[in-house]
């Protein structure tokens, strides 16, 4: 009963049976191999889009590498104040850019509204030499709270920044989650939104180590072959990484895995609805169920063996914090959860109820 993250599972199959069936033979280094240039032309294809690729092993990188892309170090980068890259990176956006800062903003459920990032863009006007430059705007899809931005959403917001002269960077390290539960296209979702640069995740999703940093601006990506050099995440052995994402696109697989996990989620959330004493401080959209169980409960799972995040206060009004003898968590199914262990873990929350 493990619902501590989507990382906590091994690798799909049909992603180590590419990795198995590749690994013979010799190849260009470097992602100059034909794995790589596939699966770019794929990613072209499957977001209906010219755009400039580059595999990474990890979404710290893509992100950091993404966002130097389009902020300098005097920048501002303006993104939630629970984002994943302001509170989960370790400073790797700052010192990826040499310095640029990020600015967070407050927001329901994860999520930037439109009047923040206006007032904001006011707070931080270019030219004033004694401030950062506004430069980029960070989306999280899904956001750190499982919610999602529809493609409305991000379009307003994206405008708002292009307006200001702003880039648009994504953490899509949920993005094929999102997509299945919005059910629109990934390019309704991103460049046709407004995004300029997406960091899809697959490793989330049943990759083993790969994630995709998407340029559909190719403009801005000039850069990027040097900075993912000078920043140690050229893979010597690149044609590993294209192989993982050919694999995980061919025949939608990589949507098919989403779905199952959103499923699972579905199934862990109404489970949880239905018994007494429980709080859901907002509806599930994602992998991701969000939850205030009663102190009693929280012991008797733990001590059953289940693992999963205090998630503290974040996101929750004052009057939705957790009382005195209550905890606030996050679950997360992914691809490799089972309905046993679903319902191993509901069937522990109901005893205790």
């Amino acid at each position: 009963m493990d619902f501590a993250s989507d990382n906590a599972g091994g690798a799909a199959p049909r992603i180590l049976d590419a990795i198995v069936a590749g690994n013979g033979g010799s190849t260009p280094a470097y992602g100059a191999d034909v794995h790589s240039l596939a699966a770019a032309q794929r990613l072209a294809e499957v977001f209906e889009h010219e755009c400039a690729v580059f595999l990474v092993a990890t979404g710290t990188a893509a992100n950091a590498l993404a966002l130097a892309a389009l902020a300098p170090p005097w920048g501002a980068i303006f993104c939630h104040e629970d984002a994943h890259i302001a509170d989960d990176e370790c400073g790797a956006p700052e010192f990826f850019t040499a310095g640029a800062k990020l600015v967070g903003l407050r927001g329901a459920q994860g999520k930037i509204a439109p009047g923040a990032l206006s007032e904001a863009l006011d707070l931080y006007p270019r030219g004033l030499v004694k401030q950062v430059q506004p430069a980029a705007l960070s989306l999280s899809q899904a956001t750190e709270c499982g919610t999602l931005y529809s493609p409305e959403d991000i379009a307003q917001l994206a405008a708002l920044a292009h307006g200001a002269g702003l880039g648009v960077h994504m953490d899509g390290a949920r993005f094929a989650n999102a997509i299945e539960t919005l059910g629109c296209s990934p390019a309704q979702a991103s460049w046709k939104a407004g995004v300029d640069v997406l960091c899809l995740g697959a490793t989330k999703n049943g990759a083993l180590a790969c994630e995709a940093v998407i340029v559909f601006d190719t403009a801005k990506a000039a850069d990027l072959p040097f900075r993912r050099k000078r920043g140690g995440h050229t893979l010597s052995k690149g044609r590993f990484l294209g192989l993982q994402i050919e694999a995980w696109l061919a025949d939608d697989y990589w949507r098919g895995l989403a779905r199952h996990a959103n499923a699972m989620a579905a199934r862990l959330a109404q489970g949880l609805a239905e018994i007494p004493g429980l709080r859901a401080p907002w509806p599930r959209q994602v992998n991701e169920v969000f939850v205030v169980l009663p102190g009693a409960m929280d012991r008797a799972l733990r001590a059953s063996g289940a693992r999963y995040y205090d998630w503290g206060a974040r996101g929750l009004t004052p009057m939705q914090a957790p009382g005195a003898d209550e905890v606030f968590v996050r679950l997360v199914t992914s691809f490799a959860t089972t309905q046993e262990d679903v319902d191993a873990f509901l069937k522990i929350a109901r005893a205790s109820a």
